[in-house]
């Protein structure tokens, strides 16, 4: 199957491909073509996946795609962005009809759920890789950024942690567990939901974000490093769903969450009277620590004691994610 063949064939005729509001010219020229509102800003950013770096060879397709859209997506949210558009390079080693039907699926139904519209991209022959570039729109001068935390902040995070880091084992076939307790924790793996909306309704109100992609500790360090700031995790604060607890237990399940990636969550700091008004439309947001003047991250017990852990940074399927 020819590259014009593979495109017309699993890409162009997807429903994520069809026009949408903001793209002039999408699939089938030399460029995509844009259109922003006035007073808008554009915001991109690109995600690479490696077979045997970022996951297993062996991954399905549709779960494949639904997944490292949703990761690129993330970036956008965690930015406070409208989604836009993306483009994705793939590189195949064969034209696997089977495979392509089930990756171009899964694509369709993340790009649905994220609002993101495909626009263009590549393809070539080569070991399985893939590229997401994501485009989104936001307010001039609204963006979040990494820089604006301070001290007296509340650290927040938009739901439970650690689930995507423990259900590793279970994607490898190194463990294995009960539905009830495996499944949510391989779908929180395969499908994790980008907070889009939760990152629009924090422009104007937190005061720095980030998704948490290589684990809440490192990710953090890189707010309070951004910031000039010290940053205080509080341990018995830390939310973690019934699935990791029966899976991991309490203490193995603290240290996915703040050692563990691939969460996808949103990690923000907030003026603590932005809280209420917040957490009564997204009731999941946790308040976890505070912002200190100060540097680095330090995590603390119930008696305010420091407490240590051996990773500062998840290890993704065979290396670490940048």
């Amino acid at each position: 199957m020819g590259e014009f063949e593979l495109i017309r064939r699993f890409f162009a005729s997807a429903a994520c491909a069809r026009p949408a509001a903001g793209v002039v010219q999408g699939i089938g020229d030399d460029c995509a073509l844009l259109a922003l509102p006035p007073g808008e800003q554009l915001l991109v950013s690109t995600d690479t996946l490696l077979s045997g770096v970022h996951f297993p060879a062996s991954a399905d397709g549709f779960l494949l795609a639904q997944r490292g859209l949703a990761a690129a997506a993330s970036d956008l949210a965690a930015m406070a962005a409208t989604p836009l558009g993306f483009t994705l390079a793939l590189t195949l080693p064969t034209a696997e009809p089977q495979w392509l039907q089930g990756f171009a699926a899964g694509l369709d139904v993340m790009a649905k759920a994220c609002g993101l519209a495909l626009v263009g991209g590549d393809t070539t022959r080569g070991p399985l890789s893939m590229t997401f570039t994501v485009l989104g729109r936001v307010p001039a001068g609204q963006a979040l950024r990494r820089s604006g935390a301070q001290a007296g902040d509340l650290l927040c995070v938009g739901g439970a942690l650690g689930d995507a880091a423990a259900a590793l084992p279970l994607v490898l076939g190194q463990t294995s567990s009960s539905a009830e307790i495996a499944g949510p924790l391989l779908e929180r793996y395969w499908t994790p939901q980008p907070q889009l909306a939760l990152g629009q309704a924090l422009r104007g109100k937190a005061t720095a974000a980030l998704d948490i992609s290589d684990g809440l500790l490192a990710d953090c360090g890189h707010l309070a490093s951004a910031s000039a700031v010290g940053i205080r995790i509080e341990l018995e604060r830390l939310p973690l769903s019934a699935a990791i607890l029966q899976l991991l237990g309490q203490t193995r399940a603290r240290e996915c969450a703040l050692t563990g990636g691939d969460d996808y969550r949103l990690v923000f700091s907030l003026p603590p009277g932005e809280l209420a008004s917040l957490q009564a439309a997204w009731p999941e947001i946790a308040v976890i620590g505070q912002v200190v003047a100060g540097t680095g991250v330090e995590v603390v017990d119930e008696d305010g004691q420091p407490v240590t852990f051996a990773h500062s940074g998840f290890q993704h399927f065979g290396s670490t994610h940048g």
